[in-house]
C-alpha cells in the first residue's frame, strides 16, 4: 500500500514556505539563538501584542509574566540541564532548539502536519549532530540534547518517541519509528542510580521499531531488522531478524534474507560494554548524592 500525494493552496503553501526558510536562515546566521526562538515562539503564539506591552513596562500579573518570559528560552530550565557530564558548549546552543521544538509541539499549529513536518525537519537540521534528507517527525518526539543524535535520509518518527541523546545515537537511512518507542543510550548502576553510564546505540538502515517498544541502551538494531510491539531490547538484533517479547528474543529470519543472516541461535549477543563512552566530570564540580540513600547492604 502505498501514500496519497496530498498538497496545499498554493496560498498556503506560499505562506509556510516563507516562514520555515526565514527562521531557518535566521538560526543559520550569526544572529542570537535565544531570540530569534523568543521571537518565532511569541508570533506563533498570536502573543506579540501583550509581549510588546510588558517589554513597555505595562503592569501584568505574576502569572503573566512568568508566561511572557517563557518565550525566551534563556529563562526556561531543561531536565538535561542539571546533568553534570553534558558538554556545556554544545548545550548553549542545543538548549534554544530544544525549547523551540518542545513549545512548537504544545501549539495548535503543531496539529497541521504538513506545516509541522517541514517544520521540526528544519530545526533537526540545526539541532542534531546530522540529519539527512526527506526526515519525518511527528507530534511529541523528545531527546536529551539534541546535539549527540545522527539520522540518515527518509527516516520517519512517529508521536511521542523519545530519542535519549545522553550517550550517543545513530539512527539510519529507512529506519521507521513507531509511536510511543523509547530508545535509551544511558543507563544507571543497580545499586547507587546517580552513577550513570553513557553509551552509543545503533539503529542500522530499514529498521522497523514498532509501536512502544523500548531499546537499551548500547545495543545495536542491524539493518533490516524488526523489534515487534512493547518488545524491549536488552542485546543486539542481528540484521534481518525479527524480535519480540520481553526480554526480546529472535524469533524469526525476514522471509528471503535466510542466507545472509546470522542463525537463530547465534542471536542474542550483548556488546553494550563495547560502546561504553567513558567521560570525566570537570574539575571544581560539587558531587552530591540526590536521594541520599544506604548503598550498603545490612550485616
Amino acid at each position: 500500500m502505498t501514500k496519497r500525494y496530498v498538497s496545499l493552496p498554493e496560498d498556503a503553501e506560499a505562506g509556510m514556505r516563507e516562514f520555515v526558510e526565514e527562521v531557518d536562515r535566521r538560526l543559520e546566521s550569526d544572529e542570537d539563538t535565544c531570540s530569534v526562538v523568543e521571537d518565532v515562539l511569541i508570533d506563533l503564539s498570536g502573543d506579540r501584542e501583550a509581549y510588546e506591552q510588558w517589554r513597555s513596562g505595562a503592569d501584568v500579573s505574576p502569572a503573566e509574566r512568568v508566561r511572557l518570559q517563557s518565550y525566551d528560552p534563556c529563562n526556561t530550565t531543561l531536565e538535561s540541564e542539571y546533568y553534570a557530564e553534558k558538554d556545556e558548549e554544545a548545550f548553549r546552543r542545543s538548549k534554544h532548539l530544544q525549547w523551540l521544538w518542545r513549545q512548537f509541539d504544545s501549539l495548535p499549529i503543531a496539529d497541521n502536519v504538513e506545516f509541522a513536518l517541514r517544520f521540526r525537519a528544519m530545526l533537526a537540521d540545526h539541532l542534531f549532530e546530522d540529519c539527512g534528507e526527506n526526515c519525518r517527525f511527528f507530534k511529541g518526539v523528545t531527546f536529551t540534547y539534541g546535539h549527540n543524535i545522527t539520522v540518515g535520509d527518509n527516516t520517519v518518527v512517529h508521536d511521542d518517541v523519545h530519542l535519549d541523546d545522553r550517550g550517543k545515537l545513530t539512527i539510519g537511512d529507512r529506519v521507521s519509528i513507531s509511536d510511543g518507542v523509547h530508545v535509551y543510550s544511558h543507563d544507571h548502576d543497580v545499586v547507587d542510580q546517580t552513577e550513570v553510564r553513557n553509551y552509543h546505540t545503533i539503529v542500522e538502515d530499514d529498521v522497523r521499531l514498532t509501536y512502544d517498544s523500548m531499546i537499551r541502551a548500547g545495543n545495536r538494531i542491524g539493518e533490516n531488522a524488526i523489534v515487534g510491539a512493547r518488545a524491549i531490547v536488552q542485546n543486539d538484533v542481528p540484521a534481518h531478524h525479527i524480535a519480540v517479547g520481553m526480554p526480546a528474543k529472535s524469533v524469526k529470519i525476514k522471509p528471503g534474507w535466510e542466507d545472509v543472516a546470522t542463525p537463530l541461535e547465534e542471536a542474542g549477543e550483548n556488546r553494550q560494554e563495547e560502546r561504553h563512552l567513558a567521560y570525566e566530570l570537570g574539575d571544581g564540580l560539587e558531587v552530591f548524592d540526590e536521594f541520599g540513600r544506604e548503598l550498603s547492604p545490612p550485616r
